[in-house]
């Protein structure tokens, strides 16, 4: 499909910035493995501290890249089913929103003006300016969605009987998830974070702040996960050689994400006292219930990817998995897409032990946690992101990819960084290894009295990594930016790789129509979180504590928030 100007570039400045940004966030998770393995005996390098570049690395991978993949992707799916662009004032506005609002976060965090993590947890302040960049970014990505239904309903009104496509579908329920679920940390960001920061309000009610960011920061996991599911879905097939298995499982595990998503954020909170057992209880019920849809896209992905397999001559029980594509470098995406299979496996199981209530307590605030969402995030997430990214591009802008052959080994040597790194972490984290924590100042440093040598070996593991991961980082941006600016050999166009169904499966409606289904979710919610809100304003209340990175003195004069927070509620 040949598109227009303005949309050809609001998609190549949607891949480019975000991408551009990267290097910020590789450069400085390579910097953070140094930092914990003791390499590092200081609080900065380079006129960045160490919780400085924590929260790049979290911001920039973690919501920036992904918010920006995730609408890109949205628009070249959208544009390659339907056969259409969206509406021109959805793409512009949202990108002028999305762009906008990234260069203000970019620049605090630049300039030390924004170190309070990914998760801005209060009384950690940022820049009042940061929580309105935050909220710009979420907003235009909305934007976009109510351009796809716009665009949506003008194609069903042309195609009454056709059914939605299912790559459609998925994308459909990724973003009416994540408006769900943004609400509320749009919520916490504009009314209760920015005013504060500012000094317009005194106090902040912390327990209310965090349940808000994980009403979100949950689902968030699955926005980044969906676009990934998607491509398994409806291109791996393809690419390998087969067929996708069945196109009613693929609809169901979509559908499933939407349900379930949002109100398991509370398994974030088991060490909030404020949430009640029952709503604990209920939670991890939910929590193991939403891995129901990963397994069943295992089991769907990997039959079609048996199919394949067996197409291509294989004959034994295993033979299969020899016979798919690896390490060509015409079919370069296989690669992308199988390695982020492989480390999800991990990732997932991994995922399900955070689920129990007792497991979680012992791993909590552990290297264990981002041993596992390293997992998941720089597993399948970013693989998926790399390897259409720079495929995206090439099309888009009618650019050949440049050095083929190291695009084709990247996915590779990620895999392998990726694996050692999670692996350094978790087993660190099961020893009590701390997250979050600069150790090259305290328990990697031989100099200080909390030096800890047992944990040493696991940071040093973590670091290697680390290192291989930045090396294969590396790679992949000398090739994405070389063929960025590159000579246009083609015309520009949007095309995916479709995948087609191995049979033609029984119509059933309730896997065509999202309405029950969003129903059901803002029940789960409800369900979940009325009881939180009450529990969380009966056994706390807003107390004038403000922290920064860089001292744990409180700013309002007030160390003890029990304390304070008793006071507040004997003046009640």
């Amino acid at each position: 499909m040949n598109i227009s100007k303005s949309y050809k570039n609001t998609i190549l400045i949607g891949l480019f910035m975000p991408m551009t940004l990267f290097i910020l966030g590789a450069y400085n998770g390579v910097m953070q493995t140094l930092y914990r393995a003791g390499v590092i005996h200081k609080t900065a390098v380079a006129g960045i501290n160490y919780y400085q570049g924590l929260t790049m690395h979290g911001v920039i991978n973690a919501i920036v890249l992904t918010t920006f993949f995730a609408v890109v992707f949205g628009h070249v799916i959208m544009s390659h089913y339907l056969k259409k662009e969206p509406p021109g004032w959805s793409y512009s506005i949202s990108m002028i929103l999305m762009v906008g609002g990234t260069l203000i976060d970019a620049v605090l965090m630049i300039i030390g003006k924004a170190q309070a993590l990914y998760t801005f947890y209060a009384p950690l302040k940022n820049s009042p300016l940061f929580y309105l960049g935050t909220s710009l970014l979420i907003v235009g990505s909305w934007v976009a969605f109510f351009g796809w239904i716009k665009m949506y309903s003008d194609w069903k009104k042309e195609h009454l009987n056709a059914k939605m496509p299912i790559a459609v579908l998925g994308t459909f329920v990724n973003f009416t998830m994540w408006f769900i679920s943004s609400i509320p940390v749009a919520y916490e960001s504009l009314i209760l974070l920015m005013p504060w920061s500012a000094g317009w309000t005194n106090d902040i009610n912390v327990p209310l702040t965090r349940m808000l960011f994980w009403m979100f920061g949950h689902p968030l996991v699955y926005f980044w996960l969906l676009p990934a599911y998607i491509a398994f879905y409806t291109i791996l097939p393809k690419i390998s050689g087969g067929k996708l298995y069945s196109g009613n499982a693929a609809r169901l595990a979509f559908l499933l994400f939407l349900i379930l998503s949002t109100p398991v954020g509370v398994h974030h909170q088991f060490s909030e006292p404020v949430m009640g057992q029952g709503t604990k209880l209920w939670v991890s019920i939910l929590t193991y219930a939403v891995s129901i849809p990963s397994f069943m896209t295992a089991f769907t992905v990997g039959a079609s990817l048996e199919l394949a397999g067996r197409k291509r001559g294989a004959r034994g029980l295993f033979d299969w998995m020899g016979k798919l594509p690896w390490f060509r470098s015409e079919n370069y995406l296989f690669g992308y897409f199988l390695c982020g299979l492989l480390l999800f496996i991990f990732g997932g199981l991994s995922g399900i032990i955070n689920a129990s209530y007792s497991l979680n307590q012992m791993v909590h605030n552990t290297g264990w946690v981002p041993g596992h969402f390293h997992m998941t995030v720089a597993g399948p997430v970013l693989l998926v992101i790399l390897g259409m990214s720079i495929y995206m591009y090439s099309t888009v802008s009618g650019k050949p990819v440049k050095f083929l052959s190291m695009v084709t080994i990247v996915p590779y040597v990620w895999m392998i960084g990726v694996a050692i790194l999670s692996h350094g972490l978790m087993a660190g984290g099961l020893m009590g290894e701390p997250r979050r924590t600069n150790m090259g100042m305290s328990y990697t440093n031989p100099a200080s009295d909390l030096f800890n040598p047992h944990w040493v070996p696991t940071a040093t593991v973590t670091m290697v990594g680390g290192i291989v991961m930045g090396v294969a980082a590396s790679i992949y941006l000398v090739c994405f930016f070389v063929t960025a600016l590159g000579k246009r050999t083609r015309q520009p166009a949007i095309s995916l790789p479709e995948s087609e169904e191995l049979h033609e499966e029984k119509t059933i409606p309730l896997l065509h129509n999202m309405k029950p289904w969003i129903i059901a979710s803002v029940i789960l919610i409800m369900i979940t979180y009325i009881p939180s809100l009450i529990n969380v304003f009966k056994y706390s209340s807003p107390v004038p504590n403000k922290f920064n990175a860089e001292s744990p003195v409180n700013e309002g004069g007030n160390n003890d928030v029990h304390s304070q927070s008793m006071t507040n509620e004997k003046t009640k």
